[in-house]
C-alpha cells in the first residue's frame, strides 16, 4: 500500500518563473545574445494511437516526440552585425559558396538557452543540432512619427532539447 504524507508533497520553491529574467546564448551568434528581447522554451507533443475495440477506440501513447520550433526576437544593431550573423548561417546551410563555408558552420560549437531566477543562473535548456530555418525581413519606413528600433525574428529547428541544473558557481 502506498502512503502519502502531505508534508513531503509541499513545494520547496515558492518563487514563480519570471518571463523577463533570461539570458539567451548561441555560440555561433555572439552578437545576437546581447540584443535578445524574447525567446521561448518550445512545446513538446507525444503523438497517440487508437486501439480499436468493438465499442470505443482506446487512445494509447505514441512513440515519437514532436518539438515546436525555438523562436528568438532580437533588436538589430545599427551595423546589422547580429542580423548578418544569422543571415550568414542560413546562407551557409542553404547555398554555400564552397565546402569549407559549410564545414566551418558545422564546427562552430554547441548551443544553449540559459534561464535565470532572480538574476542567478539556475537552469540551462540545451539544444542539440540547432540550426536556423527562417529569419524575418527588416522594414525601413521614413513615415514613422516615433523611432521604433528594428527587431528581427529567427526560428530554429533542432533534434532535441534537455534541461540541466546549474549550481551556485554557475557550473552545470
Amino acid at each position: 500500500m502506498t502512503t502519502t504524507n502531505a508534508n513531503t508533497r509541499q513545494p520547496t520553491k515558492l518563487d514563480y518563473a519570471s518571463p523577463t529574467q533570461f539570458r539567451f546564448s548561441i555560440i555561433k551568434l555572439p552578437k545576437v545574445e546581447y540584443f535578445a528581447t524574447a525567446a521561448n522554451i518550445p512545446g513538446i507533443q507525444l503523438g497517440q494511437a487508437n486501439q480499436p475495440t468493438p465499442l470505443k477506440d482506446i487512445p494509447i501513447p505514441g512513440d515519437k516526440l514532436e518539438y515546436d520550433n525555438l523562436n528568438i526576437t532580437f533588436l538589430v544593431d545599427e551595423n546589422l552585425e547580429n542580423y548578418r550573423e544569422i543571415h550568414g548561417w542560413l546562407t551557409g546551410l542553404g547555398f554555400p559558396k564552397d565546402n569549407e563555408q559549410f564545414r566551418n558552420l558545422q564546427n562552430a560549437g554547441s548551443d544553449r538557452f540559459v534561464l535565470t531566477s532572480k538574476n542567478n543562473a539556475n537552469l540551462e535548456v540545451r539544444f542539440r543540432d540547432l540550426y536556423p530555418v527562417s529569419l524575418s525581413g527588416l522594414d525601413y519606413n521614413q513615415q514613422e512619427t516615433d523611432i521604433q528600433y528594428l527587431t528581427a525574428n529567427v526560428t530554429f529547428a533542432y533534434r532535441i532539447y534537455e534541461f540541466a541544473t546549474v549550481n551556485a558557481s554557475g557550473v552545470v
